[in-house]
């Protein structure tokens, strides 16, 4: 059951992506004529592939991670803290420092991963971007051969689905039902790769990561009917 998880075994995240180039005709040849190809039918008629391209970050055949941030529960009989870390930069070294954190602190069979429709995003993206990296995947991460109860992932989309598996709700509108306090954010998904790219200010996509992380958290607090995290508890390290 939900409640009689350890808050501590759980590791918590979100990751930011952007297009793996600035613009469309940066890609090769071949990367343009993949890529049109591979988006054809969310194109359909509307959009050139050079149009569509602003959209890449979402692939992880030709998008990037600029940013995972992560957080975790440090509690000490009626004192909790939730610790924030965020690793950005080079996306191999970056990729390289989270696997680190991973096989350092959450390796054991009874650790989680956690995250907002991970299971369908951000734990395949960073598998696959480890693959394209040639990184080989952590435990946490390599699924081969695991049966579905064995697989050391939690997500919150999927626990608020109740089964119901055509449903989606985006962590914005959870925390919204579910009373959940959050700052007016400075920038938005579909704002990441202006901010990246155009901007060069990858420390407001880092604090909006950051954010999201502590709301996964704090959504999870609310599904097991607990006390939400307040602002005093919530530290960067």
């Amino acid at each position: 059951m939900l409640s009689k998880l350890n808050l501590e075994h759980i590791l918590f995240l979100d990751i930011e992506t952007v297009p793996e180039q600035e613009n469309f005709e940066n890609l090769s040849e071949e990367m343009k004529y993949l890529w049109g190809d591979k988006t054809k039918y969310q194109r359909k008629e509307e959009f050139s592939p050079e149009e569509f391209y602003k959209r890449a970050g979402i692939w992880a055949e030709f998008g990037k991670i600029v940013c995972i941030s992560v957080g975790y529960f440090v509690i000490t009989g009626t004192t909790r803290s939730f610790r924030t870390k965020t690793f950005s930069g080079k996306e191999k070294q970056l990729l390289i420092d989270f696997k680190n954190l991973i096989e350092t602190h959450f390796s054991k069979q009874h650790h989680l991963l956690c995250a907002h429709n991970g299971k369908e995003f951000d734990f395949p993206y960073i598998a696959r971007r480890m693959i394209i990296h040639t990184i080989a995947l952590p435990q946490q991460l390599n699924l081969f051969g695991k049966k579905p109860w064995e697989i050391p992932h939690l997500d919150t989309l999927d626990l608020w689905k109740f089964g119901d598996y055509k449903h989606y709700t985006s962590l914005k509108l959870m925390t919204s039902i579910l009373g959940i306090p959050s700052p007016k954010d400075d920038i938005d998904g579909s704002q990441v790769r202006q901010v990246f790219y155009e901007e060069q200010n990858l420390d407001r996509i880092i604090m909006y990561c950051e954010k999201d992380t502590v709301a996964v958290a704090q959504v999870l607090l609310r599904l097991r009917q607990e006390e939400l995290l307040e602002e005093n508890e919530i530290i960067s390290v």
